[in-house]
């Protein structure tokens, strides 16, 4: 891969960690917003025209804010959050398109502002002053972004939303949206889902869910039917160490719902991207003919959530999309399992050598500033390692398996006085001396840390617990 694109990839996936570090927090208020809509609208379960009423004010109003609140709460802290809520308003009030985009817009660039104004006054407020000086400052800067918003901001946003809502309704008439799945599922496995999820789909989805009481946009990502089967054909034609983490693999993504847990799997073989792209052309198909979709965003992706987003009258449609295009995708991606069985032992073969060869290096390693175990890995001798974090693009699903497999490979191993946990690529604490993490998100890992003792170690399985034991050692030798 060339650097370009390696760049292009590292931008892409911080974008999408960007988004979803305003949005998955969030979640569960758009869960609540879904269930009483799938509950209490007109066409839901238990159709309630008084309780229906949240219904409206809480798209609306509540979930924007709250984004715009959390996106600046990310930039510049509480400060940052209380103007970003005040400047989403702006564009909220007067809209009659949901302005989710405009919590993620306004929301960051408030708190922005403020930051740069406050850095203008410090140094400079006399003593007793202090206090007088931060309330008027981001009381006249959010004044004035709330006006600015009102008056520019969201009829532009109006505009951009409004021709990006026409262009799915024209490909939801067309029957174009089952030929998404060609560019979405590869952007997936390369930890792109966020970006498309959170920046895209979720916006269009819920304007679609207003007007109609429901949307398919959701699942063009979420879907997590032909994922699931990806990891049934490794179960039953996988061979070697693919094969046993399989099972657990396919168990945690269909009730935890932790997609990224697939994307080595697909990785390691990369023409299987083949059977996900084919089974979620198949069940989008399903949905959009049969009339499926959900209230929400389904997340996480398991298959409780998929279920509790489903509203009355569309439980058949979901199910035969999630279940056939489950079905479609575990049918190719066991053909080509099968057609590779031969090539698969081989492979096995060198990457055990490999290892081997791996761990001899680690072994001998002269004591230096740092040794590299592998292409991307960073290994600072000498220097005791006290804290280890986990890192995944969110920081929740993923990495928090993995922490929790670390601490239970380090207890079994008898080490004690090793800190472990979870974290988002994009919030790593200063105080950490080992991060562990995806070989695809090490470039993003490295950029994101300024300390020099810092040591960096990938995996390709969140999950795999014999991939931890290059890191036991590791602690072992720079702990002894």
């Amino acid at each position: 891969m060339s650097k370009e694109k390696v760049s292009l990839q590292v931008k892409i996936q911080r974008m999408g960690n960007f988004l979803s570090g305003m949005v998955m927090p969030n979640i569960g208020v758009f869960i609540a917003w879904g269930l009483i809509t799938a509950l209490f609208i007109p066409t839901g379960w238990f159709p309630n025209e008084y309780l229906a009423r949240l219904v409206g004010p809480t798209i609306t109003y509540l979930l924007p804010a709250l984004i715009g609140y959390t996106g600046g709460y990310n930039v510049y802290g509480k400060r940052g959050g209380v103007i970003g809520a005040a400047a989403t308003m702006g564009v909220v009030i007067g809209s009659d398109i949901t302005m989710l985009v405009g919590g993620m817009v306004m929301g960051p660039l408030a708190a922005w502002i403020i930051k740069k104004v406050d850095k203008l006054f410090e140094g400079k407020v006399k003593p007793g002053f202090e206090m007088l000086i931060d309330n008027f400052s981001i009381g006249i800067v959010a004044a004035l972004l709330m006006v600015a918003g009102y008056a520019v901001v969201e009829p532009i946003f109006s505009v951009i939303l409004s021709t990006l809502a026409q262009g799915v309704y024209w490909a939801l008439n067309k029957g174009l949206i089952p030929f998404t799945a060609i560019f979405v599922q590869p952007a997936c496995v390369l930890f792109l889902n966020n970006a498309i999820n959170h920046g895209i789909m979720a916006p269009l989805g819920i304007q679609q869910v207003v007007e109609h009481g429901k949307s398919i946009l959701f699942l063009v990502e979420a879907n997590g039917g032909p994922q699931l089967g990806v990891l049934l054909a490794y179960m039953f034609f996988g061979r070697g160490m693919a094969k046993k983490s399989a099972a657990p693999a396919a168990l945690i993504h269909f009730i935890g719902g932790i997609g990224e847990i697939y994307f080595p799997f697909v990785l390691m073989k990369p023409k299987l991207i083949i059977a996900p792209i084919v089974g979620s052309m198949v069940s989008l198909f399903i949905f959009q003919t049969m009339d499926g979709g959900v209230v929400g965003i389904p997340s996480p992706g398991s298959i409780i959530a998929f279920l509790m987003m489903t509203p009355k009258g569309s439980f058949i449609a979901n199910i035969l999309g999630y279940g056939i295009g489950c079905l479609v995708s575990m049918a190719i991606a066991g053909a080509l399992l099968r057609m590779d069985a031969r090539r698969d032992a081989e492979l096995e073969a060198q990457e055990v050598a490999a290892a081997a060869d791996v761990a001899e290096v680690t072994e001998i390693a002269p004591v230096a500033a740092t040794a590299t175990a592998d292409a991307q890995n960073t290994v600072v001798l000498g220097v005791k390692i006290k804290k280890i974090i986990v890192a995944c693009d969110a920081g929740m699903g993923s990495s928090a398996m993995g922490a929790s497999v670390l601490r239970n490979r380090l207890k079994k191993a008898q080490i004690e006085g090793v800190e472990v946990k979870n974290a988002s690529i994009s919030n790593l604490p200063d105080d950490v001396d080992l991060i562990v993490t995806h070989f695809d998100l090490m470039k993003r890992a490295k950029a994101n840390v300024n300390r020099t003792n810092v040591s960096f170690m990938g995996i390709r399985n969140f999950v795999e617990a014999t991939q931890y034991d290059e890191i036991i050692h590791q602690v072992k030798q720079n702990n002894a």
